[in-house]
């Protein structure tokens, strides 16, 4: 079988000419550096990034066992997931991708491109790497990636024509059925380059909302994810033939067929566009709809001045792992990227005794689809009116400052930049050293610690407790012992008590409460 321009596909090449395909990519480069090194390649000529092919093994590189402890729990919801696995070489893709019209998301046989357009090559190189990671958190095989340097993205193909042939034989030689785009494709890029490459061609964000899709199990989060998607999805719908029949009078007809040959013009798309809206308003009023019961709980705990703090910071940055370490909630963890998407909050206790709630938010990554950050918006409410952030960040990772600047930026968009944060800097048994230390310099307000040992969770635990806004009226108490329900009162979360002794005329007690509990204890009072 040939596709459109003559040209073998992959399952029909035999040895020889897949090794000839390959040569021919060798050569290409090899005259690229020869030109390089003669100064005769022209000032704005392209050209591919050099990269570390051993990405491919590094973007998942530990397994989901060797991130867990026994604070994680037995795990049953990670046993699950894993108990229907993707199995590699089988797939329905048909040969030419014009032969469909509307196509799901299958991951299989990748292989990934991307602009380096500023920055370093190590930044290139790290941003190709974690849409490696999300690939295979999607349940696909990538094959091989390439980065091309280029001051900005061409305008009908995205990578320049030539890199597009070069990937085009790239994607021919590995047997790939998927490339995906280390970038937000217009729907006219995406179209052109699928044109050439001859298989399917998703970005960044598609892959993304894939996994978020994969990943919801709350009737929430569900709804959140299907909305992103929608919204995606609607300027990005495309038909072929009777589905995009325009209307035709006279000779411009098809055929020259003239009157009676009329058509009723684009009646499938404009009809898909329609459902699409009427569902996305209604999933808009389903998640209107939750909205009350979220906030009715949260003004609960406003009204009874119980501190909030929220876990937040970059995907697989391990903020599960640290909420089971402090609270023990047993909530998923595997080594994935957006394992976990449903908010989760644990009642917690400070090192003397001062309740507040822990709430782990979905994680954040590089260029968050703007549809995703719309459509949690209401999750991520729970970090604007957290009282305390505590900021993840992986400390092994490549990156992390960078992972710190993205974060920050979703948190701008939300309106929580003015909650007071500490940076934790997490894997602190995998990270370098150096690395630690340049972080600490750079971010004050920070502790070094490790989920998976327990390491550093004593500082932590004391800084939370610093950091909480805490009971601040402080009364003497002569409470009688037949007010027993009194002293048992204070003896909640809320509560700090600094002394205790029994007296002829009752209990005695010194303590500090909040402004509500302390106008109701005033018959209580110590008098001079």
């Amino acid at each position: 079988m040939t596709t459109n321009n003559g040209h073998p596909t992959g399952a029909d090449m035999g040895p020889e000419e897949i090794q000839a395909v390959i040569n021919r990519i060798l050569a290409s480069d090899e005259a690229a550096v020869a030109k390089e090194k003669d100064g005769t390649r022209r000032p704005d000529e392209t050209q591919a990034a050099p990269i570390d092919r051993t990405w491919r093994s590094r973007a998942l590189a530990l397994s989901g066992d060797d991130q867990q402890s026994a604070a994680d729990g037995d795990q049953q919801e990670l046993a699950e997931r894993r108990a229907l696995r993707r199995v590699a070489g089988l797939s329905t893709e048909l040969e030419d991708v014009t032969e469909v019209e509307y196509r799901q998301l299958r991951l299989e046989r990748v292989v990934l491109a991307g602009l380096w357009s500023e920055g370093t090559a190590q930044d290139a190189e790290n941003s190709l790497q974690e849409l490696a990671a999300l690939a295979e958190t999607a349940g696909s095989e990538v094959l091989d990636g390439m980065v091309q340097r280029r001051l900005k993205p061409d305008p009908g193909t995205f990578l320049g024509s030539g890199k597009a042939q070069e990937l085009k034989e790239v994607v021919h030689a590995t047997g790939a059925d998927t490339v995906i785009v280390d970038s937000e494709l217009s729907p006219s890029q995406r179209r052109g380059l699928e044109d050439i490459v001859k298989v399917k061609v998703i970005d960044r964000t598609a892959l993304i909302l894939d996994i978020f899709a994969q990943h919801a199990k709350s009737r929430e989060g569900k709804a959140q994810v299907e909305l992103a998607q929608l919204e995606y999805l609607l300027p990005r719908l495309r038909g072929w033939g009777e589905s995009m029949s325009r209307q035709a009078g006279g000779q411009v007809g098809s055929a020259s067929a003239g009157m009676g040959s009329r058509g009723p013009g684009e009646t499938k798309i404009e009809l898909d566009r329609r459902k699409i809206r009427t569902r996305m308003a209604k999933l808009r009023r389903e998640i209107a709809e939750m909205k009350p019961a979220r906030e009715t709980k949260r003004s609960n705990r406003r009204r009874n001045q119980v501190p909030s703090v929220a876990i937040a910071g970059y995907t697989n940055a391990g903020k599960s792992s640290l909420l089971n370490r402090l609270t023990d909630a047993g909530v998923l963890v595997e080594n994935a990227l957006f394992a976990t998407l449903d908010p989760t909050i644990r009642k917690a206790e400070t090192p003397d005794g001062i309740g507040y709630t822990l709430a782990d938010t979905v994680g954040f990554v590089r260029s968050l689809p703007t549809q995703l950050v719309e459509a949690f918006r209401s999750t991520l409410e729970e970090v604007a009116d957290a009282d305390l952030i505590l900021h993840v960040v992986d400390a092994s990772h490549p990156d992390p400052e960078g992972q710190i600047a993205a974060v920050r930026a979703v948190l701008t968009e939300v309106d929580a930049r003015k909650v007071p944060e500490i940076i934790v800097l997490n894997k602190a048994d995998a990270a370098d050293p150096f690395v630690i230390e340049r972080l600490r310099q750079r971010e004050p307000r920070s502790v070094v610690v490790s989920a998976r040992t327990g390491a550093g969770l004593t500082e932590l635990r004391q800084l939370i407790s610093t950091n909480i806004p805490r009971p601040g009226v402080k009364l003497d108490l002569i409470v009688p012992y037949a007010h027993g329900e009194i002293v048992s009162r204070l003896h909640e979360e809320d509560v700090e008590i600094l002394g205790l002794e029994h007296v002829d005329e009752g209990t005695r007690l010194e303590v500090m409460v909040r402004e509500g509990l302390a106008a109701e204890l005033e018959p209580y009072v110590r008098h001079e």
